[in-house]
């Protein structure tokens, strides 16, 4: 055998043993992530109708065969979120599920197909479109209809109390909601820019800017009025945007917050929240609910806004690296336990509830 190819021949073993290798750890890899996004639920897609138009929705049910379920009803924050919020919801949805209830969530309007656009919604119209959904899941053999409650992030801070001015509901799960518009606007505002390092001149200049829009939504300005008060930069404001914020500014949920007396809640919140004063939150919380109420407040210092884990959310590549590989990692320790054991602790709708509220930090 000629020497010269003995040398090749180890080149192409290599080659070949190092190819093997990269394919049983792509193989590896792709079952770590069909299992990490295999959920212990029965998923299917709903049609609800409200309004002349349909809502593309999502029904989530746990596998047990017990039914009929209790039901978790979704309500979306801010932005154009579909009916799984890009999958994020799963995660929730299985603890729901292990707590033996069903999960019902659906695409915003103008969403993933949906018809309609939510920049249009009013969180009046969003109350409304969530009664009918409480409606259509009452009418169901597989839900337990005395068993219906909601699940409500940041925005929905001003929806979830209307909803229970308007149909009974069960329990509240309430995740960073917030209380006032213009304040955590504010709040947020200042909060992001100490996250920055913001020179004392620019925290100036955007305070200023955010006074000059707060004048603007107060005599109801124009979107054409507004961008040339901005001197011709909108600053990613958008007209249907700017309408959105025009018809909803003046939300509070201080006074609507009294429909929840009675109801259990469960008020969760973060220790790294920028977007909502959590502070306010909770005294607003538990001066309202004080009277009558069974409020638990849960604290997870490591979470963000959105409970994902401070660490985590920080950096894109591991935000979508764990979320690939690990999606129940993504929020804080204890959140999806906190949620589940919540609901396992329900007691019927007769059961007396605690007057006082509960306390919990994680």
């Amino acid at each position: 055998m000629c020497p010269a190819i003995r040398p090749r021949r180890r080149v192409l073993r290599v080659a070949a043993w190092t190819l093997a290798l990269v394919l049983v750890v792509a193989a590896g890899l792709t079952g770590v992530v069909l299992w990490q996004h295999s959920y212990d639920l029965d998923v299917r897609r709903v049609s609800i109708r409200h309004g002349g138009h349909t809502l593309n929705g999502v029904l989530a049910t746990p596998r047990d065969g017990r039914g009929p379920h209790g039901l978790v009803v979704y309500v979306h924050g801010d932005g154009p979120v579909d009916a799984t919020h890009d999958d994020g919801y799963r995660p929730l949805w299985e603890a729901n599920a292990r707590a033996g209830y069903a999960s019902l969530s659906w695409d915003k309007p103008g969403v993933a197909g949906a018809p309609g656009d939510w920049l249009d919604q009013t969180m009046d119209d969003r109350a409304d479109e969530t009664a009918a959904a409480i409606a259509w899941a009452r009418a169901r053999t597989d839900i337990d209809s005395d068993r219906i409650g909601l699940w409500g992030a940041s925005q929905a801070g001003w929806v979830l109390p209307k909803v229970a001015a308007r149909t009974p509901v069960h329990f509240v799960i309430a995740v960073s909601p917030a209380i006032n518009w213009l304040r955590q606007g504010r709040y947020n505002l200042l909060a992001e820019l100490r996250a920055e390092g913001a020179s004392p001149s620019r925290t100036e200049a955007e305070i200023a800017r955010s006074d000059t829009t707060r004048r603007l939504l107060a005599r109801h300005a124009t979107f054409e009025e507004y961008v040339r008060a901005m001197g011709g930069d909108p600053g990613g404001m958008t007209a249907g945007r700017w309408n959105f914020v025009s018809r909803n500014h003046t939300a509070d949920a201080t006074r609507d917050l009294r429909a929840l007396r009675g109801v259990p809640v469960l008020l969760t919140l973060g220790g790294h929240d920028v977007n909502v004063d959590t502070v306010d939150t909770e005294r607003t919380y538990s001066e309202v609910l004080d009277e009558g109420g069974a409020l638990t407040v849960e604290r997870y210092p490591d979470a963000t806004h959105s409970m994902v884990r401070q660490s985590i959310e920080r950096s894109d590549a591991r935000t979508a690296l764990t979320a690939l590989l690990s999606p129940r990692s993504l929020f804080a320790d204890g959140f999806l336990d906190g949620q589940r054991r919540f609901l396992q602790e329900l007691g019927s709708p007769a059961r007396p509830r605690p007057s006082h509220p509960l306390t919990v930090s994680r």
